[in-house]
């Protein structure tokens, strides 16, 4: 069976080092997110098309071979691929004129892998990002039983997923961004027994997100620039995820106080841009492996938490556009691996001789439009005689000072139980 395209060599080679560890690589901040994949129509990889994306490194979880019994084979592929072609309206980059006959395993976009006996090559998995495809996704596509990744990112796929999506029993990676798929939280994709990566970002999916959403083994959840809403919930606590961003929807209410016991494997979560309200979780200290923490341009007040000084990996701390008030302390600009601080649109009244120390780290520093007395770019003076959420009583766990981080998860959980009825 003829297999000369460079990009059945790329898919394979991903396919190999996907097993040894998945890698997603996306820009930091509210950058481009982008998964693995082989690109179908313009130059790029898998992700959505931007958000705060940063570094995705998979738990290594490999799916075991679909059994003989449950093996979808060529012909019920080609049923599959045909019925989501009819459903396919627009191609304007001719992609799909190449899906024509039984030879599935030659349609651009399609790849196959042979087995090890005589039952032939199998659909292992579909990427046609940036194909500008408009159309629907088919209930038929199902009966790729065996297909562990589906990468669709860019395109103008509307309507939602088809409930058959839960009997994709091989499907670890899902990347569905910068698509036009509209309604509620998607749920059938809770139903995909062995998803690790999930990626709905850039569409238009709106209301609340489902408790279950954080009781999966996803390693990854990219839920950025969509219309969500309605509290985060506080089970948030239970993800496993390493990189989580909710950016840019319409989610209220507190950031959940669960977030600081969640896995210490979490490197990224981006908050920004939603209408959050109250304090930043005393927890969020706990990530002592976190490397990017955005909650900027919410409505955030209080004083930051001392255990912020525990986040020794921390590399970009966005806390930007709130009402966050108080004096930076030393400890934040003294952590080791910064290389952005953020704290600017707040009405932070001072800052440490530690914090001036920043340029000459080469570490970016914005600190402009607060209510530091002899500096530079400051609010007018009448805003800051009332500071926003002057009596905020956030809950702060007592640490002993100085706060020695090695000990905070036992000092914490020792406070929560006696301070819990």
């Amino acid at each position: 069976m003829e297999r000369n395209s460079w990009l059945f060599l790329a898919f394979v080679l991903l396919q190999v080092l996907r097993r040894e560890a998945a890698i997603s690589v996306g820009g930091g901040g509210v950058g481009v997110g982008v998964g693995v994949g082989v690109s179908i129509g313009n130059a790029g990889g898998g992700g959505g098309g931007g958000g705060g994306g940063g570094v995705w490194v998979a738990g290594g979880v490999n799916v075991p071979a679909p059994s003989w019994s449950s093996r979808s084979d060529i012909s019920s592929a080609y049923s599959a691929l045909q019925a989501w072609k009819s459903a396919i309206t627009e191609d304007p980059l001719g992609i799909l004129k190449t899906w024509v006959g039984s030879d599935v395993c030659s349609y651009k976009g399609v790849f196959c892998e042979d087995a090890q006996d005589e039952m032939g090559p199998f659909v292992s998995g579909i990427d046609l990002n940036h194909a500008n495809l408009q159309g629907t996704l088919v209930k038929e596509l199902s009966l790729l039983t065996d297909m562990s990744l589906l990468h669709l990112n860019s395109n103008r796929f509307s309507g939602t997923l088809p409930d058959t999506f839960k009997d994709l029993s091989a499907l670890q990676e899902l990347d569905l961004s910068n698509n036009q798929l509209s309604g509620p939280f998607p749920l059938v994709t809770l139903y995909i027994p062995n998803l690790v990566y999930l990626d709905l970002r850039f569409n238009s999916f709106s209301g609340p997100l489902p408790e279950d959403l954080f009781n999966k083994k996803l390693d990854a959840i990219f839920l950025n620039n969509n219309q969500f809403g309605g509290q985060i919930p506080d089970n948030l606590a239970n993800s496993p995820a390493s990189v989580i961003n909710l950016a840019n929807n319409k989610f209220t209410g507190n950031i959940p106080v669960s977030l600081g016991f969640m896995s210490s494997k979490l490197k990224e979560i981006l908050f920004l841009n939603n209408q959050l309200t109250g304090c930043i979780p005393e927890g969020v200290g706990l990530f002592t492996e976190m490397q990017v923490f955005d909650v900027s341009h919410n409505s955030l007040r209080g004083h930051l938490p001392d255990t912020i000084s525990c986040l020794n990996d921390i590399e970009v701390l966005n806390l930007a556009h709130n009402q966050l008030s108080g004096v930076l302390p030393d400890m934040v600009c003294s952590l080791r691996s910064l290389m952005n601080l953020t704290v600017a649109y707040n009405f932070f009244s001072g800052f440490s001789q530690e914090c001036t120390k920043l340029y000459f780290r080469d570490v970016g520093f914005d600190f402009s439009s607060n209510c530091i007395p002899g500096r530079d770019m400051q609010r007018p003076q009448p805003e800051c005689s009332g500071i926003p959420g002057s009596g905020l009583n956030c809950l702060r766990i007592p640490v002993t000072q100085p706060l020695v981080c090695g000990a905070l998860i036992g000092n914490m959980e020792a406070n929560l139980s006696l301070s819990s009825p």
